[in-house]
């Protein structure tokens, strides 16, 4: 198994746990707080999570790019260098913007972007976190750069857990001294949980062997913070762009279904099912593609410093097959059970037809983020941005076009057309930039043997069905579902049991190794 498949198979089992711990978490606390105390913790955390959005969200994937070139000529010496200088210039960076956030607070309140002033107090709780995120990402994109992921993935587990059990203990014991002060202090649990992530990282760094390689002339820190600078800024503002498209949609989507004749609540309704059920569902299988794309990154990086384009391309080609390997029958599965399973998760079938046809997404984003990592590993790290800006442009338009005439399920297709668009044109430009070739034939056997595991999902579930609950006939038709995917496989010969065993083998190996 190549580095670069272990570190996404550490990320992926790390994004599951930080998932599974915050689902947990937002129950218990939404138990606790009730919706006031909620909305007044989320004012501040939301608010915090756009800062370091902009000030931090390139830094990981910017100084592995850096240090993983370093790491290709073995010239450990100046990837501990470029290392030290982002270290020092980004930490002081992020002193500042939390100062800066701490000192703002009364005035963010006076101009009314926070509405509720009793959210002051959680405000500042989360001002000192910015700075720790900062010196966080450095040390996150460090170690990515070497193609070690475990650091990273402990660090999130660790953050995740420390943030949730603060949270949910501050919570429990300031809620009787009010609702305010409840929040505030729950508030304190990112500065918590952030802390910890650090302090883990600081911990594997400390135990790292410091080799010495090839001896080159240091960079300059003008020119590293100026390449830092190109390659993060394109990635910051590539993650703001998401949840600013949410933000038009928020807008956008109920006044166009309102205009093919929704009801006011109606209209809230069927976005709800769009953004609150089918949304939340394609982002559990996506955390692979999103690992496959991390540890992508660095990998790349480095043969593209060794100018190795015959392994540049292994790579890409293995990371595409994990991604259609997954997301394609999550992508058929869901669709073909989308209403089953909106009644066992959400209580409602309505949302069916919206999840039945964002589940293509699930499919079109894995293959967005991967063809991103691909090219962020080609220090071509602006591109994907444009890419998502063109797909964007084009999902406001059908918006207008197809919600009015196809009503949230329009607005579903919008979605889909944005996450292929981008990444159709990630596609093309890895072809002409290094000859990359999609292997069609390959993706064909997964989706035949995905829409046979779709038929035989479907006649057990409604075989199932007439003599079990809703719930069991869903549970029981996914799991036979994988053992008929698992089966088309091997007859497809897409995967076989040997590779299947080799891979487990490795895992567990390289586990035992640690």
């Amino acid at each position: 198994m190549t580095g670069f498949m272990k570190g996404a198979m550490i990320l992926t089992v790390a994004g599951l746990l930080v998932k599974v711990i915050g689902a947990i978490s937002k129950v218990i606390v939404a138990r606790i707080l009730g919706g006031e105390g909620v909305g007044l913790y989320q004012m501040a955390y939301s608010l915090y999570q756009l800062i370091i959005s902009i000030g931090a969200a390139g830094l990981p994937v910017a100084i592995s790019i850096m240090i993983a070139r370093k790491v290709g000529q073995e010239d450990f010496r100046g990837a501990r260098h470029i290392f030290k200088v982002a270290l020092t210039t980004m930490g002081l960076m992020g002193v500042l913007l939390s100062i800066g956030f701490y000192v703002a607070i009364p005035y963010v309140i006076d101009v009314g972007l926070i509405t509720d002033n009793r959210a002051e107090g959680a405000l500042l709780a989360v001002a000192p976190a910015i700075g720790i995120v900062s010196l966080l990402a450095c040390f996150r994109g460090y170690f990515q750069g070497f193609q070690n992921m475990l650091p990273t993935g402990i660090s999130q587990v660790c953050e995740q857990l420390g943030r949730v059990l603060v949270m949910v203990g501050a919570a429990m014991y300031f809620l009787p001294q009010g609702i305010e002060l409840a929040s505030s202090r729950a508030a304190l649990s990112s500065v918590i949980g952030v802390g910890l992530g650090f302090l883990v990282l600081l911990y594997y760094y400390g135990r790292e062997p410091k080799l010495e390689g090839q001896h080159y002339p240091l960079e300059s820190r003008t020119s590293i913070i100026k390449e830092l600078i190109v390659l993060a800024v394109p990635v910051a503002l590539a993650n703001i762009m998401i949840p600013l498209i949410g933000a038009i949609d928020l807008w956008l989507v109920p006044q166009q279904l309102m205009l093919s004749g929704y009801g006011k609540e109606e209209a809230t309704t069927a976005f709800g099912y769009l953004t609150g059920m089918a949304t939340s569902l394609i982002s559990l299988p996506v955390i692979v593609t999103m690992s496959l794309a991390t540890s992508l990154v660095p990998a790349i990086s480095r043969l593209h410093s060794e100018r190795d384009q015959q392994e540049i391309h292994h790579r890409m080609g293995t990371a595409l097959r994990m991604t259609n390997i997954v997301t394609i029958p999550a992508f058929v599965g869901l669709c073909v059970l989308a209403t089953p399973i909106s009644q066992m998760m959400f209580d409602t079938p309505h949302a069916g037809g919206a999840i039945a046809v964002l589940s293509a997404s699930i499919w079109l984003l894995g293959v967005q983020q991967v063809t991103t990592g691909a090219l962020q590993g080609l220090g071509r790290t602006a591109i994907p941005m444009f890419t998502l800006l063109l797909g964007s442009v084009l999902k406001v338009l059908l918006n207008l076009y197809l919600t009015p005439q196809w009503g949230i399920e329009g607005a579903a297709w919008a979605t889909n057309v944005d996450f292929g668009m981008a990444a159709v044109v990630n596609l093309y430009i890895l072809y002409r930039s290094t000859s990359f070739q999609v292997s069609f034939i390959e993706i064909g056997k997964v989706l035949f043997s995905s829409l046979a595991m779709g038929g035989g999902t479907v006649m057990v579930y409604n075989f199932m069905s007439t003599i079990l609950s809703n719930t069991m006939s869903v549970a029981l038709s996914i799991v036979l579902g994988i053992v008929f995917y698992v089966l088309a496989l091997g007859i497809t010969k897409t995967m076989d049991l040997k590779e299947c065993k080799s891979l487990v083998k490795q895992a567990m190996k390289k586990g035992g190794a640690k």
